[in-house]
């Protein structure tokens, strides 16, 4: 009933599981990752304690092989349930119980496994594992790539409704909530890959805009370029151009106040919270820089002061 994926990058060390499936709300049964442990995708007739109880045994010290064979001969179940696991040094392992429903099958390389049951041709697990040994880009986009390849062949013979990802990094001497790096869902949805591909867009979009915060005060044009990328990753978003509207004003305010404006346009109340914030010392923001940002010179792109007109 299910497809996904568990890998890991080489040169970061992060590692991801990302999976789709005709079932609600798949992201809090299949999907499991500890930063600095492994990832686990448990499906078929699933049973949710692989997830937590092979990341244990992991942590534990057992490799991904040692931690799935244990847990198998525990388990009256195994021949319906279908199992991938990755430890943080790259070891792989999965099963696909006998009685799991065709086509069901899974695939391995180095530092990934690919696993699928009941879809609609036999030829999905190994155009997963293709489509990931050739793609380019981060971990998760590589992720996605791959649960792409397996729609492409058929996928799930039910279709298609839910499908989630998550990406966790392979330092153990980091706090492990510092480490998740992508955790989307997607609980219910006639094209979920779709829209998982357009929420990981924005996770990239708001963590660059995070790491301009970051160097604002320290590094403007570091900050700045960080606030367009963020931009170019989702122009559509009102959130994003505001808080790049506050980032440009010193080195761009045309820009800025255009920005300003594409976001009221939208939100009127984005003015009203813009004059709220040189109070806080949170941002380097003066009264004044918020007057020209609100300046109703609208041919510069910005605000009309709401106040002007009640």
């Amino acid at each position: 009933m299910t497809y996904s994926i568990v890998a890991r990058d080489p040169e970061t060390g992060d590692m991801g599981v990302a999976v789709q499936s005709h079932y609600f709300s798949v992201g809090p049964v299949v999907p499991w990752a500890l930063a600095g442990v492994g990832v686990v995708a448990t499906q078929a007739m699933a049973e949710v304690s692989y997830g937590p109880l092979g990341l244990e045994l992991m942590r534990g010290g057992k490799p991904a092989p040692a931690a799935l064979r244990a847990l198998l001969e525990a388990d009256d179940g195994r021949a319906v349930r279908q199992v991938a696991m990755l430890d943080a040094a790259g070891g792989v392992a999965a099963h696909t119980g006998e009685r799991c429903i065709p086509h069901a099958g899974h695939r391995s390389g180095d530092g990934v496994s690919v696993q699928a049951n009941m879809m609609e041709r036999d030829t999905v697990p190994d155009a997963m594992l293709a489509a990931f040994s050739s793609a380019t880009g981060s971990l998760a986009e590589r992720l996605v790539d791959a649960l792409d390849a397996a729609e492409a062949e058929g996928g799930d013979i039910r279709g298609r409704q839910s499908a989630a990802i998550l990406v966790v990094g392979g330092d153990r001497s980091s706090p492990w909530w510092a480490q998740r790096r992508v955790d989307l869902r997607v609980e219910d949805h006639p094209q979920p890959l779709a829209e998982l591909r357009r929420l990981l867009r924005l996770r990239q979009a708001y963590d660059a805009q995070s790491r301009a915060f970051e160097l604002m005060r320290s590094d403007p044009a570091a900050a700045a370029a960080l606030m367009r990328e963020a931009l170019d990753r989702a122009p559509e978003s009102d959130e994003l151009a505001f808080w790049a509207a506050l980032g440009l004003a010193a080195s761009d305010l045309a820009e800025a106040r255009r920005l300003l404006g594409f976001a009221s346009d939208r939100e009127p109340r984005w003015a009203e919270l813009l004059r709220r914030l040189p109070a806080t010392g949170t941002f380097p923001l003066t009264d004044e820089a918020v007057d020209a940002l609100l300046s109703s010179d609208r041919r510069g792109g910005g605000v009309r002061d709401r106040r002007e007109v009640d």
